[in-house]
């Protein structure tokens, strides 16, 4: 059965022109589909899917690595988000889309990730919970980007997000409750945990 959540746009339909990219990183037209999500996609996936399982990506970390000028800060004080960039583990949420189904869901995605090019679509290899590997298509950041900031020391970080206020809110509560929802799905992430902390500390 396809779930579909409230609110949920209109996908749009297959055509050979929609799925061309995905195929350009590894996915096969006909089949279905695994996607990742490590941040808002999570709790937010806004698209259908018939299987969503906790899984696991080896070689990648959740991190605010990403400045915000829009959603959570703005060019001129910017603030920060997520994105999966290089170097450890990240514990998060696959979903498995139907063939039928995946242009389309892929073409949202497409459109609500690749606005600014800061992340690099990839095709990973995630663990489920079952202990099953499935290839799964993934956001990663994008390092040469000039909104990547993964490398800035703890307390810049906590400081952009202390400030960042956009179309979306305040950047505070963007970390906050990212850390409520991942507790709600039983998965524990120490650093955005020791973030929150160094931002109500500070």
């Amino acid at each position: 059965m396809v779930v579909s959540l409230p609110g949920m746009p209109p996908l749009s339909p297959s055509a050979p022109e929609i799925a061309a990219p995905y195929r350009a990183i590894g996915v096969a037209a006909g089949d279905d589909v695994w996607v990742f999500g490590y941040g808002s996609l999570m709790w937010n996936p806004g698209f259908p899917f018939v299987e969503r399982r906790l899984a696991t990506v080896r070689g990648w970390h959740r991190g605010f690595s990403v400045y915000s000028f829009r959603h959570r800060g703005t060019r001129a004080c910017p603030g920060a988000v997520l994105g999966l960039d290089r170097g450890g583990a990240c514990r998060g949420v696959a979903y498995r889309v139907a063939a039928a189904e995946a242009a389309g869901v892929l073409d949202y995605l497409w459109a609500r990730e690749m606005q600014n090019a800061v992340y690099e679509p990839r095709l990973l290899t995630a663990t489920l919970d079952s202990g099953t590997k499935v290839p799964t298509v993934a956001f990663t950041v994008l390092r040469g980007h000039e909104q990547y900031c993964g490398r800035l020391p703890p307390e810049e970080l906590a400081g952009l997000i202390r400030q960042g206020v956009g179309e979306s809110g305040r950047n505070v509560d963007y970390l906050v409750n990212t850390v409520q929802h991942l507790h709600e799905l039983g998965i524990r992430d120490r650093n955005l945990e020791g973030l929150v902390e160094r931002v109500a500390t500070s």
